[in-house]
C-alpha cells in the first residue's frame, strides 16, 4: 500500500494514478477483511476501486491524460500534510490495544447493544439493529451524500451538445444577420 501511495504522488500520467489508485483500493479492502470488516472492505472495493475508477476514466477522457507541472515547490502543503499526520500517529497513542477486552467500548456500549438490541428493535440481527435502528440517521445520510455526490459527477461527466442560437435554415443559409 505503501508503494501505491507513493506511486500515486510521484506519477504525472493521470492514467497510472488512477490505476495506482484502484489498487490501493483492492488493498485496503483486502486489509479490512483481514481485520473482520467485511461489509466495509466491500464497500471499499466497489466505491473505491470500481465506480471512482470507472469515474476517474471518463475524467481523464475528458480533460487529457498528463498533469501539468506546479509553478512552484508545494513546502506548504507538504508541512501541512507532515503535521497533521504526526498529529494522528501522536493521538493513536493514547488508544487501547487493538481487541483488548478491557477497552471503554467493550465494558458500556457493545454489552447494551447485544443484550437490549434485539429486543428494542425487534430486529434479531444485532448489525442490522444497530446501522438500520440506533443509526439509522447517520446511514440514512451516508446514503445521501453518495446519492448526491453520484447525481454530481453524473452531471459534471455528461456532455452537452452546444446550442446554435439561430438553427440553420434549408437555404444553406445559418440564419444569423439574415433578414
Amino acid at each position: 500500500m505503501g508503494a501505491a501511495a507513493i506511486g500515486i504522488a510521484r506519477q504525472r500520467n493521470l492514467f497510472g494514478v488512477v490505476l495506482l489508485s484502484g489498487i490501493y483500493s483492492f488493498l485496503m479492502a483486502t486489509v479490512l477483511v483481514v481485520l473482520d470488516a467485511v461489509d466495509v472492505a466491500m464497500t471499499e472495493a466497489a466505491v473505491g476501486a470500481g465506480i471512482s475508477t470507472v469515474l476517474l476514466l471518463g475524467a481523464i477522457h475528458l480533460a487529457g491524460g498528463t498533469e501539468s507541472r506546479p509553478i512552484h515547490k508545494p513546502w506548504l502543503p507538504l508541512f501541512v500534510v507532515v503535521v497533521t499526520g504526526g498529529m494522528l500517529v501522536y493521538g493513536t497513542l493514547g488508544l487501547p490495544a487493538f481487541s483488548d477486552p478491557q477497552a471503554p467500548i467493550h465494558q458500556h456500549v457493545a454489552p447494551s447493544y447485544l443484550k437490549e438490541g434485539p429486543v428494542r428493535t425487534g430486529v434479531p440481527n444485532v448489525v442490522t439493529a444497530v446501522l438500520a435502528s440506533y443509526r439509522g440517521f447517520d446511514t440514512l445520510g451516508e446514503t445521501t451524500v453518495v446519492f448526491t455526490a453520484g447525481i454530481g459527477v453524473i452531471a459534471l461527466l455528461r456532455r452537452r451538445k452546444p446550442r446554435h442560437k439561430y438553427p440553420a435554415r434549408a437555404d444553406g443559409d445559418g440564419g444569423e444577420g439574415a433578414k
